[in-house]
Order: structure tokens, then C-alpha cells, then sequence
């Protein structure tokens, strides 16, 4: 095959890999969303709210890196 070909197909496939970054900065920014709006609600919980947010996005920023690890291992191993 045509390498130019292949070098363009890592880049596609590298570029849909990255695609799952999106879901996860959408997900993150639903669980801050529901975290304020439930401090606003009741601000003596917001301790047990702060912690079971950063506990959403932690879990919802793995999936973020993998994405990025797979695309960057498609473009430079592949």
C-alpha cells in the first residue's frame, strides 16, 4: 500500500480514538453541574458533595486518558 495512505488512516484512527475525550469533558461537566446545584441546596453537605464529585471525575478522566493513550499509540506505534 501506499505509505502516505496508511500514515493517513493512523491519523483518522487516531483522531476517532480522541473522540472519547469529548463524552468524558461532557460528563465532567454534568457531575460539576449537579454538584453546585446540590451545595446550593444544602450547604452543610458539601463536604460529602465535594468528595463523591472528585471521586465522578477521577472515574470519568480514565476514560479520557485512555482515549488519548490509544490515539497517540495508534499514531506513533502503529
Amino acid at each position: 500500500m501506499n505509505e502516505s495512505f496508511v500514515n493517513g488512516m493512523k491519523v483518522l484512527a487516531a483522531g476517532l480514538a480522541a473522540l472519547g475525550v469529548v463524552g468524558a469533558g461532557i460528563g465532567c461537566g454534568n457531575v460539576a453541574a449537579k454538584a453546585v446545584e446540590g451545595v446550593s441546596r444544602q450547604p452543610e453537605a458539601s463536604s460529602d458533595i465535594t468528595r463523591t464529585m472528585i471521586l465522578g471525575i477521577v472515574f470519568s478522566e480514565a476514560t479520557a486518558i485512555y482515549a488519548l493513550i490509544i490515539a497517540i499509540l495508534l499514531i506513533f506505534v502503529a
